[in-house]
């Protein structure tokens, strides 16, 4: 049982993915279309994966690199450090991507994509995951079913906001159900303002989950409960 709780968190979140990133990109113009490559570096006190730390409380590194072609089609890798001890003897994680964007309307945006997240030094618990979300008039509906180690539907809806003085408010809540009946289920929710000031992305985020303390799957109890996480980052 706690074994496939440990498995089932160690999937990574993308709504981590885009904490505190900037929008910056450098076209190139190429024989089969236009490309956009971007760079992220981000330096944050946590690393928080649906709710939960992954870093035990610790600071965190982190960075992006992405391509996205005018047809819709990108692909990207990200990675971070992570608590040993929690994830076996992996020190690190990280990602690979490829999706697919596009809009329906000018208003109304969808986004498929599939997932490899992988933890070098423990491969045991690397997984799958494909992913599909459309957004509208600030609102993001989307469902994440991961596979490989650990069976798991994650439902989440967003809500973006431009809030005065150029601040951005972001609200979430997703719910995290277990397709094996090994593992458990449970929900998570955040609130994360973020500003653009100085050349760099800046963001504090509160996060929670309903997980009691003896279900973390973590070694510190504390790693499932209520954080405040603080981060800044540049894009290249």
């Amino acid at each position: 049982m706690r074994m496939m709780k440990k498995l089932t968190a160690a999937i990574a979140a993308a709504t981590t993915l885009g904490f505190a990133s900037m929008t910056h990109a450098e076209e190139f113009d190429t024989a089969i279309g236009t490309i956009d490559a971007s760079m992220t570096a981000t330096l944050a006190t946590d690393y928080i994966w649906r709710g939960q730390s992954q870093t035990d409380g610790k600071g965190a590194v982190q960075a992006s690199l992405d391509f996205a072609h005018e047809s819709g089609v990108y692909l990207g890798a990200w990675g971070s450090n992570v608590d040993s001890d929690d994830f076996g003897g992996a020190s690190i994680e990280l990602d690979y991507y490829v999706g697919y964007g596009g809009a329906i309307t000018e208003e109304v945006t969808y986004d498929l994509a599939w997932a490899n997240y992988t933890f070098p030094g423990n491969s045991s618990i690397d997984v799958y995951e494909w992913l599909a979300s459309v957004s509208a008039y600030g609102f993001t509906v989307g469902l994440k079913d991961t596979y490989n180690n650990a069976d798991n539907h994650y439902y989440y809806v967003g809500y973006d906001l431009a809030l005065p003085y150029d601040i951005g408010l972001g609200l979430h809540y997703a719910d995290s159900n277990d397709k094996t009946g090994d593992g458990f289920d449970y929900n998570d929710w955040a609130l994360t303002l973020s500003k653009e000031a100085l050349g760099l992305g800046w963001a504090v985020m509160y996060s929670d989950t309903d997980i009691s303390d003896e279900d973390c799957a973590y070694g510190s109890t504390d790693s499932c409960g209520s954080n405040v996480t603080f981060a800044v980052s540049k894009s290249f």
